[in-house]
């Protein structure tokens, strides 16, 4: 999906921007963060910190100089620290993490009729996954004659790491192929022999995709793959949507869109980490759809 730093609207594609939410629609909570007061970070902090350490690493210093001033260095460890903050709503307000329109986003898995797919989630570790709780939801965007003139905001949240940057979007439909160990062994193999006359890593150059994106084929990091089903119908499931922090590394780099090939410098936010999200050591979160129903509960995996 490409994304990067920007400032998109409710009519755009985005990760982290504003949702197309009808005004009479209650916004999404987490019963498992209820209760006046949440141990955690507060928003605002977070996106001050962030905004503090880009503009001190993208300004000049002398050598052996400090990259923050004493006030800067107070307010960037406060919004680090985990403290007991009132919650303003019973429970936790979710936050935006994706709009994504069927007409910026071809092959965008969807029910008939639905043209906008949008993701929040609880932006703090959730038992079980230790991954955000995440709600999807399915509109067709003329139908919001009303809309929401504001996005709501949490007052704290569990992880600063779990807030994302509002990026705008440049969805590129590529061919990208399976992993290497879902591959039967003998075709695993003579891709292995091939690699070593092309000079290309059919694992980084050719197979799953780094960074967001939709559908595709699911990555697979620190766990071998395992089977996954509906958990309400038993049906297969498929891909759905890819979350991760960073768009590429030092083993992809041939996935690096051209136009970031030059785009470097000292900021904190650039190309390949515009979202600015974290997500465990570095991994992403993949979401599941069942291939029977939209209506049935979607999965979502460290992956």
């Amino acid at each position: 999906m490409h994304p990067r730093a920007g400032a998109p609207t409710t009519g755009d594609s985005s990760i982290g921007g504003p949702l197309l939410w009808p005004a009479d629609e209650p916004w999404p909570t987490c019963p498992d963060h209820s209760g006046p007061w949440q141990r955690g970070v507060v928003p605002d902090d977070v996106r001050l910190r962030r905004r503090i350490l880009d503009e001190a690493w993208s300004r000049p210093r002398a050598d052996g100089a400090d990259l923050l001033t004493a006030e800067e260095r107070v307010i960037v460890d406060r919004a680090e620290k985990r403290r007991r903050v009132p919650q303003e709503n019973d429970e936790a307000l979710m936050v935006p993490v994706a709009q994504l329109y069927a007409r910026d986003v071809p092959g965008l898995p969807r029910p008939d009729g639905r043209d906008v797919l949008q993701v929040l989630w609880c932006a703090a570790d959730h038992a079980g996954d230790y991954l955000p709780r995440t709600v999807l939801r399915w509109r067709t965007a003329t139908d919001v004659t009303e809309r929401l003139a504001a996005t709501p905001q949490p007052s704290v949240i569990g992880k600063g790491n779990f807030l994302p940057e509002p990026c705008v979007l440049h969805p590129e439909q590529v061919t990208e192929y399976p992993a290497p160990h879902e591959l039967p062994e003998e075709l695993a193999d003579r891709i292995e022999a091939w690699e070593d006359s092309q000079g290309v890593v059919y694992q980084y150059d050719l197979a799953v995709a780094p960074g967001c994106k939709v559908a595709g084929h699911a990555p697979w990091s620190f766990t071998d793959p395992f089977p996954m089903a509906c958990a309400e119908c038993g049906s297969d499931v498929m891909p759905l949507l890819y979350v991760k922090g960073s768009e590429w590394d030092g083993g992809s780099l041939s996935w690096r869109p051209v136009e970031d090939v030059d785009r470097t410098g000292p900021g904190l936010r650039r190309p390949g980490n515009a979202t600015q999200l974290t997500i465990g050591r570095g991994y992403g979160m993949q979401i599941y759809l069942c291939t029977a129903s939209y209506d049935h509960p979607h999965l979502q995996n460290l992956q």
